[in-house]
């Protein structure tokens, strides 16, 4: 691959264009992670390198869903839901198949940063209150106590929380309490036999998005300012800044 097919065109930042700009929940991570990084992919067209794709989380993901969807049409809860204690039943909306599908999801137009801001969610609940409860699907396989103190998981909250954002913009009630329904691969079992069985547990978390508009728009002027600085703690940054020096 050359350096000009390298650089992708669309989805790019055009300083100039008075249109709205469409900045997903993973790219408004990116900033967060590094605005260098973020600026280089959005403004510059030039990605982090890609990863390989998940897709045994991808499958748990699309099964779980279709296992809660068979509750979401019954107005009842899921059996997890009743062991956790959980008040609630999947929401129901015209809307939810397009909430929950990548590259639409819940979007917002932010006026003041001329921004449309997207996530696609992994399901909603509703309490007797009529709050909106965000809940996220996770996959893992491990013999650790799932928390979510560990630094990476610290994105997974500000994933729900910006998702909660979305739905509040949106005009919905929605409750600061969200869960995440975890799926842990055993890895105790005697054989494969054709079948990985998983532990189900949900988790939840006391979400607080006040921080959202403040990042979305510190997103907007780090798109329209020059390059920002290398970012010391990222990897990326720093494998690039080494390299220069043999090139």
């Amino acid at each position: 691959m050359n350096g000009v097919a390298a650089v992708k065109k669309r989805g790019v930042f055009n300083p100039q264009s008075d249109e709205p700009y469409k900045l997903s929940r993973s790219k408004l991570e990116l900033f967060l992670q590094c605005p260098r990084c973020f600026y280089l992919d959005r403004r510059l067209g030039v990605s982090q390198p890609s990863m390989p794709p998940f897709t045994l989380n991808s499958a748990v993901d699309h099964l779980l869903k279709k296992e809660f969807d068979i509750h979401r049409a019954k107005h009842e809860p899921h059996p997890l839901m009743r062991h956790y204690g959980i008040d609630a039943v999947p929401f129901q909306h015209e809307m939810i198949n397009e909430w929950r599908e990548n590259f639409k999801g819940v979007q917002y137009y932010y006026r003041p940063a001329n921004l449309v801001v997207t996530g696609a969610v992994d399901d909603i609940w509703i309490n007797p209150q009529k709050e909106l409860i965000v809940v996220d699907y996770k996959a893992t396989s491990t013999n650790s106590e799932i928390t979510l103190d560990s630094e990476y998981r610290q994105a997974y909250k500000r994933q729900m929380e910006i998702y909660q954002w979305l739905l509040r913009q949106n005009g919905f009630k929605v409750s600061n309490t969200g869960y995440f329904v975890y799926a842990n691969g055993r890895k105790d079992k005697n054989a494969f036999d054709a079948k990985l069985e998983f532990n189900v547990q949900i988790i939840p978390h006391e979400g607080n998005d006040t921080w959202v508009e403040n990042t979305v728009c510190d997103a907007q002027k780090c798109l329209i300012g020059d390059l920002p600085d290398i970012s010391e703690n990222c990897e990326y940054c720093n494998y690039r800044a080494a390299a220069r020096k043999y090139e």
